[in-house]
């Protein structure tokens, strides 16, 4: 009977530990402590898992592009970064690079950071200055723009969206759609990637993104996917 006892509390306690390790596989962190950890870290290899067209349109300082959905290249190419080295692992925003920062964990890489929120967020969330400490240049639409955009004297609805994002490709048909047939309706869709300046100071973390705006002003918001069905509650 002892033994029993001893194998059980054994078992759970052996269950706890391999919780514990795995929660310590990965850290995933918000892109300020992200950006710092960078900053002390001189011998930081930092991985873009994007597709080359992502990170082409945009990507942190010295960081190496390996497309995660090249799983077959992927592992291959990983092999030559160091170990001994910290790796610092990002995406769009955070789907993709946490299954690649815990890949290269099983592959023995044991200092793994992960970009909460990807390059979303961390547009979004980092300093309006680059890394030379010059301004960054306006990409897209500048905020005069957007604020003259959405007075109308119709109900203006804007959808930030990226060509990766899932649940905007799902939500892509039925909004180009009521683009034509609603006439009280002014929808605008703005790729978030080509916008990246009207991205970040709106602090806009997520995608897609709908607002909606009655005379200027911002009546609703919403973030993820959303059907046709709810989308025409509230317009």
């Amino acid at each position: 009977m002892k033994t029993q006892i001893f194998a059980f509390f054994a078992s759970i306690s052996l269950l706890f530990s391999c919780q514990g390790q795995t929660s310590e596989q990965v850290k995933t962190i918000p892109p300020k402590d992200f950006a710092q950890k960078i900053k002390d870290n001189p011998n930081a290899q930092i991985l873009d898992v994007r597709t080359p067209d992502e990170f082409v349109g945009g990507h942190l300082d010295n960081a190496v592009n390996i497309d995660w959905y090249e799983k077959q290249a992927f592992e291959s190419k990983v092999a030559k970064l160091d170990k001994s080295k910290p790796v610092f692992v990002y995406c769009a925003a955070g789907a993709r690079s946490i299954k690649a920062a815990n890949k290269l964990y099983s592959l023995g890489f044991k200092n793994v950071y992960d970009l909460q929120g990807g390059i979303v967020k961390w547009n979004a969330e980092t300093s309006d200055a680059s890394s030379s400490g010059e301004p960054e240049k306006i990409i897209g639409m500048c905020s005069q723009e957007y604020g003259e955009m959405i007075k109308s004297d119709k109900k203006v609805l804007v959808d930030f969206y990226a060509p990766w994002c899932e649940p905007c490709k799902k939500m892509a048909p039925y909004l180009t759609k009521m683009e034509t047939e609603r006439k009280d309706v002014k929808i605008v869709r703005l790729n978030a990637d080509e916008h990246k300046t009207l991205v970040k100071e709106m602090k806009i973390d997520s995608l897609p993104r709908l607002l909606l705006y009655v005379d200027g002003k911002e009546t609703w918001k919403h973030d993820g996917f959303i059907s046709e069905e709810d989308l025409k509650k509230q317009l």
